[in-house]
């Protein structure tokens, strides 16, 4: 491989999913792991699949369906771990397992309740396992940054003798710096020697907001492979973010001499659909990403790009894809094939009845708009998504506001089984009152952690998106909806979280072999 090319390791999948009141099922997670392919990311970690049979699923569907990329999934240092993250991403073109044990003492004695000499074992039995079940193994020596540096080497050192062919090394809880890790693996290098001739990765957090100078850090040390996250999402406060480390490289490639494969022009978009599928908004001064990335208040700033871009941007917009979302505009007299062909153009592959449904929406939406956009249309196909996957359904709804009087809402719900349920409640406000109406309907006391209203587009028009996060029998949950009618989204939003949290409760009692406990409303 050339040595200045850096391996860019996807896991919005992964770690990126347990962040907090993310939820994603295996048909989101197909669609986002299709644009990573088209992103042109080199491995998606897929997901944990010892975790639950959902995960393990979608999994299984991504190995499976997506070409192109290594699939990769997670495994602790448990044999029963490890076969089900072989067996998940068996059929992917070209599979990956990998593993971790933690090496910090700190985690040994608190979190493993260990020993040191235990966790070199199990290292060295995890990695060999794997490595009897695929040629391609990764091992992390988790919380490294936080470990004495020559037993974290012990460790590795073993790994790479049991075939290893990659070795992360995470700061796990984002504490190190940029020079202490650059020192740390440069120190691993001096007592691994064998750890020049396989890749070296990064993994870093972003709890003290150095993910991305670390990772850049890791590059510079020699580090070959960067992990990293679509818009940073992660646990706590996230992962290094995709699109700023790739853009970081593609931007000072002449001083640096690092290049990855990634197709830059499909950011942008790669980072509307995890936002929409996940319920996490990219704040509006997001690196690369943000809506005002490429946007000019001052006018000084104004006024030195009107004359030379370059005065004051150091990167196009054209180059991440955020221009491509003014690419397409339909009109209420597009027809079937335009429509069609715009999504293809937006990397989408949709016929028969998904088709005649995706017209019927778009048909919809024009008689509301004068014009739909590309998002417009990207946020019409990931709401299709959710809807197919949604077990409970709302039928319909009735609100009556106004300021002499409470809001009062009545909503007819089709319930997993096929009952239709009707609810009726006073809130606060119209929005208060539809959500408990439809705790009403359902008879669960799901309390509501997050809402949130975002316009798709610009105008009166807009497309309003609904984002929502549910508790209900301590598990969380996310669900979204759009309309151009924000209480109906703020509605299939929180029927689709409901939905979610619901799934995610039965899960977790399938796995704890126990009875289910749905709080009931009372």
């Amino acid at each position: 491989m050339d040595p200045n090319r850096v391996i860019i390791f996807d896991t919005t999948l992964r770690d990126g999913e347990q962040s907090p009141g993310i939820s994603l099922n295996a048909t989101e997670k197909l669609e986002i792991a299709q644009q990573l392919a088209r992103l042109g990311v080199d491995v998606i970690e897929a997901g944990f699949p010892i975790a639950s049979p959902g995960d393990f699923q979608a999994v299984q569907a991504i190995a499976r369906e997506v070409r192109g990329p290594v699939i990769a999934g997670l495994a602790r240092a448990h044999a029963a771990d490890i076969e089900r993250a072989a067996e998940a991403v068996k059929d992917a073109e070209r599979p990956r397992v990998h593993t971790f044990i933690s090496t910090s003492d700190i985690h040994i004695e608190h979190q493993l309740q260990s020993t040191r000499e235990d966790v070199l074992g199990q290292a060295r039995a995890a990695v060999a396992h794997a490595r009897s079940l695929v040629e391609d193994v990764e091992f992390s020596p988790m919380d490294a940054t936080r470990a004495d540096v020559e037993f974290t080497a012990e460790v590795i050192q073993a790994a790479i003798d049991e075939g290893a062919t990659t070795i992360n090394v995470p700061d796990t809880v984002g504490y190190t710096m940029p020079a202490e890790y650059a020192a740390f693996l440069g120190r691993l290098y001096e007592l691994v020697p064998a750890l020049a001739g396989v890749v070296l990765s990064v993994h870093c957090h972003d709890d003290l907001g150095l993910a991305v100078a670390n990772s850049f850090a890791g590059l510079q040390s020699g580090a070959r492979q960067v992990e990293c996250a679509v818009n940073g999402i992660g646990e706590r406060a996230g992962n290094a973010s995709l699109e700023e480390v790739v853009m970081l490289l593609r931007t000072r490639e002449a001083d640096i001499g690092l290049t990855t494969a990634v197709n830059s022009r499909e950011i942008a978009r790669a980072s509307r659909l995890v936002s929409r599928l996940t319920g996490y908004p990219v704040q509006p001064n997001k690196a690369i990403v943000g809506r005002n990335a490429f946007q000019h208040e001052s006018g000084i700033h104004q006024d030195g790009v009107l004359k030379e871009r370059s005065t004051y941007e150091i990167m196009s917009a054209a180059s991440v894809g955020v221009d491509d979302v003014n690419s397409i505009v339909l009109g209420k007299h597009s027809g079937r094939h335009a429509l069609r062909s715009a999504l293809m153009e937006l990397g989408y592959e949709v016929n028969g009845q998904s088709l005649n449904q995706a017209f019927k929406r778009f048909k919809e939406l024009a008689d509301k708009k004068k014009q739909v956009t590309a998002m417009d249309l990207e946020a019409l196909v990931t709401d299709e998504l959710r809807a197919e996957t949604a077990a409970y359904t709302l039928e319909w709804f009735d609100v009556e506001a106004s300021t002499r009087r409470p809001p009062h809402a009545t909503v007819s719900i089709v319930a997993p089984d096929g009952e239709t349920m009707r609810g009726d409640f006073t809130g606060d406000g119209p929005i208060d009152a539809i959500f408990r109406a439809i705790n009403a309907a359902t008879r669960r006391e799901a309390r509501l952690r997050e809402f949130r209203i975002d316009a798709v587009t610009g105008g009166q028009d807009a497309l309003g998106e609904a984002s929502v996060i549910l508790e209900l029998s301590g598990s969380t949950a996310a669900g979204q909806a759009v309309s151009t009618d924000i209480i109906e989204a703020a509605a299939l939003a929180y029927v689709r979280a409901l939905t979610n949290v619901e799934q995610k409760v039965l899960l977790a009692a399938d796995e704890d072999a126990g009875e289910p406990v749905l709080t009931r409303a009372p």
